[in-house]
């Protein structure tokens, strides 16, 4: 039975998944971001926004599929799936050009908040697939999901008090629609699960193209 791997301690994305019908095995990259990005920046020279998630979310997928490959003493669980699909997930806010992750302190997620309210920004989730079933045709395929936000014209008094509860700290761009932020969200073009972390059309596209069917995955 074919088992899609979540490489993400996403609470969001693993939510999405399991409303989607899905039963995902989580498994958590810890991959070094930044010198991801450094060595990428050597590679290819200056990213685009929307490559910064995808290059990302391969080093991630590629991290996973690595460990799951690995043994026991390498820090795998017993019951890892033997026939895996690898999944890689990282969003980025592109406001004015330039990419935000995760606000690194409160005083960060406010000044964010305040330069971002009123405005629109555009989410991108790079998604990226590795298939390692050991009958399948060991693909390695991403791409990314791009969905435009427009803020709504918060007061500072609302922009401290949501600072203050601890939620944008934990997620790209200093936002989420499936919480607390949900109410300073004016509206959305594109697919609304992306932003919360994951793309289900985008993802059962990607599946396809590894030759499995999404709904065998319910």
């Amino acid at each position: 039975m074919t088992t899609l791997v979540l490489g993400s301690a996403s609470p969001a994305r693993l939510r999405t998944l399991q409303r989607a019908g899905l039963t995902p095995y989580v498994v958590v990259s810890h991959v070094d971001e930044d010198a991801v990005l450094a060595a990428a920046l050597l590679s290819y020279g200056a990213l685009e926004p929307d490559e910064v998630p995808l290059v990302l979310a391969r080093a991630k997928a590629e991290a996973v599929a690595a460990l799951l490959d690995g043994d026991a003493a390498a820090g795998v669980p017993d019951d890892r799936p033997a026939d895996a699909l690898v999944l890689g997930c990282d969003s980025v806010l592109e406001l004015d050009g330039e990419v935000h992750g995760k606000p690194a302190d409160a005083a960060e997620a406010s000044a964010r908040w305040r330069r971002m309210r009123g405005r629109s920004g555009v989410l991108h989730t790079g998604h990226w697939v590795i298939d390692l079933r050991e009958d399948g045709g060991g693909a390695t395929l991403g791409a990314v999901a791009s969905t435009t936000v427009h803020f709504a014209d918060v007061t500072d008094a609302e922009i401290d008090a949501y600072v203050a509860t601890g939620e944008p700290l934990s997620v790209a761009g200093a936002f989420t629609t499936d919480g607390l932020g949900g109410a300073f969200v004016a509206g959305i073009e594109g697919d609304h699960h992306n932003v919360v972390g994951l793309s289900l059309p985008l993802l059962r596209t990607l599946l396809a193209d590894c030759g499995v069917l999404w709904t065998t995955l319910w």
